[in-house]
């Protein structure tokens, strides 16, 4: 594996401004072009993690930045605005500041904040003056089977009340139907609605049955202009994982060299330990380059993952495992 020190793997590249992905006119001889040889991603998948180690300050960098690109989620139906009140703060903090001093860098913050629309009034006074943006699930999120009118409206209210990222869940059920089409169509609607804000599109690939829906629906979606690919709900039986993650990523650089438009990649769901975090991001700097590690094109969507980094980043500075509780995440 390429390593990292910590300045090298937090710093952030500098960054032209990427214009968005304004899409283009669906190409359906394009999506129905594309194949996977599963079998041959799924052996790629499983011998990264064995092949790829880093160790020590190089590890701490990688965890670092991590850190810079989790979406910071609570998404429960107990949730409060106490609750997400402490989660903003903690994203504001994610890591203990005498840690932080230690590797030298004070002023690190996780990528967003993701949370119901309910919460967004909440998190965005919570957030005011970081730079830290709040992210919204919407569309009838998880199952997005409401209403077309109103899922467009709910991403509409979202964006009026300080949104400034939708994380949106397609209708799996036109993909496994092969209705590209009418994923293009809605997904088109759902980018017109956020104007200005970033939409994320959430395939729910635990529920798209194989990796060849997984690849078009991935390309469908970027061609209606989608910013951001999305695995997973966090409710599925199955969520992130790193064949599916191979796939998309594959799309998004094919997508890429075809039309020159960057979009992000966020695995979510089911990532909750650090050594799992620099495998992902181990993944992207092979398949994509050192541009996708920064957090306007990566993102984790986890809310215990940031808990075990933190212990990590302590067990390296004092050679000693602390217990969780010394890490609150929110």
């Amino acid at each position: 594996m390429s390593t990292m020190s910590t300045q090298t793997a937090t710093a952030q590249l500098p960054q032209a401004i990427e214009p968005r992905n304004d899409g283009i006119k669906l190409d359906l001889d394009w999506v129905s072009s594309v194949q996977v040889n599963t079998s041959a991603v799924e052996r790629r998948a499983a011998t990264l993690s064995g092949r790829r180690s880093v160790k020590k300050d190089f590890q701490a960098a990688w965890l670092l930045k991590a850190i810079s690109c989790i979406d910071l989620t609570t998404l429960s139906g107990d949730d409060t605005e106490h609750r997400v009140r402490r989660l903003c703060a903690k994203a504001a903090q994610p890591v203990r500041a005498d840690l932080l001093e230690q590797l030298g860098l004070p002023d690190l913050t996780t990528g967003a904040v993701c949370v119901y629309h309910d919460m967004i009034p909440a998190a965005v006074k919570a957030l005011d003056g970081t730079g830290i943006p709040v992210a919204a699930v919407s569309t009838g999120f998880p199952a997005g089977l409401s209403p077309m009118h109103l899922r467009v409206a709910e991403i509409e209210e979202s964006v009026k009340a300080g949104a400034e990222e939708i994380d949106i869940v397609i209708s799996r059920r036109h993909a496994l139907s092969g209705n590209w089409q009418a994923i293009y169509d809605e997904m088109k609607a759902f980018r017109a609605a956020c104007g200005d804000a970033h939409v994320k599109a959430i395939l729910a690939t635990g529920e798209l049955g194989t990796l060849r829906n997984v690849a078009r629906a991935s390309l469908v979606c970027m061609m209606a202009g989608a910013d951001f690919i999305k695995t997973s709900t966090g409710k599925e039986p199955v969520n992130a994982t790193l064949p599916v993650t191979l796939t998309m990523i594959r799309a998004i650089r094919d997508y890429h060299e075809r039309t020159g438009f960057r979009v992000g990649y966020k695995p979510a769901g089911g990532i909750s330990k650090a050594k799992d975090a620099v495998t992902y991001l181990a993944m992207i700097k092979d398949e994509l380059g050192d541009r996708w590690l920064q957090p306007d094109l990566f993102r984790f969507g986890a809310s215990s993952l940031l808990g075990d980094i933190e212990r990590q980043l302590e067990h390296h500075l004092t050679g000693a495992y602390s217990a969780a509780h010394r890490h609150p995440i929110g």
